[in-house]
């Protein structure tokens, strides 16, 4: 089969491999949609890694998989279903999305109805993340939360806490095509740093009143010490950067024992239930009360693998989340 891997800084190459065989418990898909994160961007694909790292495994970093079972060792998942998927990036013998085909154990595949195409569904898994992280904040109605970051994290963030029926969203980014999506995905207000002074404008926005909740959604690694700035004395702080392994970054200690603000970091892949959240999203979307395609801009292909990643990290032609089909898709 084909697959693709990081074979130098910022570089993939596409090679043959053998097809994988299911072992008890696993399922094989017909690999058919993939999607970039911001954390194989991040993590990876800008980082250069030590040399014995490359070329890297086969597949990787991708982890927002779609396709079809095409044999299943597992009691609980058929043959023809369609399902969204999850790889372990902490298995070094675990095969990455940008492959033909793919073996998953039976509790990381999670079916999706049979309307709608793949590309849709799959956008059930970076939002699906993110309901996890918006639960530990606590009850939404009447909040004040603003969201530092928009990109497709963000801009989930910002969808659900409008839909939870936050008073106001706030969707903070440098770039003013995302600011425009934000609205598009329900922000009441959106702040460039770039233009206005933030403190300010969120002070403006909110009538004096503060953010009661901020989320570093940035990727930047100040993203942290500057959702801190933004939000009221002994409000909360949500976590979901992931920056370059091993950094070290000076905190603004004083700063966050001035606002007494709760600290929490969101990691739903290392939680209990890693899949439970998405599977809340895909019955959310099949019911009509959550639409994440809309963080689709860019179909492309198997062979744009490159071109996508590159988008990615260089933010370019408005992209916020691009969909590659493989197998001809589906």
């Amino acid at each position: 089969m084909k697959a693709a891997r990081m074979s130098a800084p910022q570089t993939f190459e596409f090679f043959e491999m053998d097809t994988p065989t299911p072992a008890d418990g696993e399922i094989l898909l017909k690999v058919q949609q993939v999607s970039v994160c911001g954390s194989d961007t991040h993590m990876f694909y800008d980082q250069v890694l030590p040399e014995e790292m490359y070329p890297g495994r086969p597949g990787a970093p991708c982890h927002e998989i779609a396709g079809t079972v095409v044999e299943s060792r597992a009691a609980s998942i058929n043959v023809g279903q369609r399902a969204i998927v999850l790889s372990s990036f902490r298995n070094p013998d675990a095969l990455g999305g940008l492959v033909e085909y793919i073996n998953i154990p039976e509790n990381m595949v999670m079916p999706v109805p049979d309307d709608r195409g793949l590309d849709e569904w799959l956008m059930c898994q970076p939002m699906g993340t993110v309901m996890f992280a918006t639960k530990l904040w606590g009850p939404t109605a009447g909040l004040r939360i603003g969201v530092v970051g928009q990109g497709a994290i963000g801009l989930s963030f910002t969808n659900l806490a409008t839909l939870q029926g936050a008073a106001q969203v706030v969707g903070i980014d440098l770039l003013d095509y995302r600011l425009e999506k934000s609205k598009e995905m329900g922000a009441t207000d959106t702040v460039n740093p770039d233009n206005v002074d933030p403190h300010e404008a969120i002070a403006e926005i909110t009538n004096g009143k503060g953010l009661d909740v901020v989320v570093d959604a940035s990727g930047d690694p100040e993203g942290l010490n500057q959702a801190i700035s933004y939000v009221n004395q002994y409000g909360k702080v949500l976590g979901f950067s992931l920056i370059k392994m091993n950094s070290i970054i000076p905190f603004q200690h004083m700063a966050w024992m001035g606002k007494v603000a709760t600290l929490i970091p969101c990691s739903s892949v290392t939680s209990p239930d890693p899949t439970g959240d998405i599977k809340e999203i895909i019955s959310l979307m099949d019911r009509g009360w959550v639409d994440p395609s809309k963080l689709i801009t860019h179909h492309m292909t198997f062979d744009d693998v490159p071109q996508a990643y590159e988008m990615y990290s260089k933010q370019q032609d408005g992209i916020i989340k691009a969909v590659m089909a493989v197998n001809g898709g589906g």
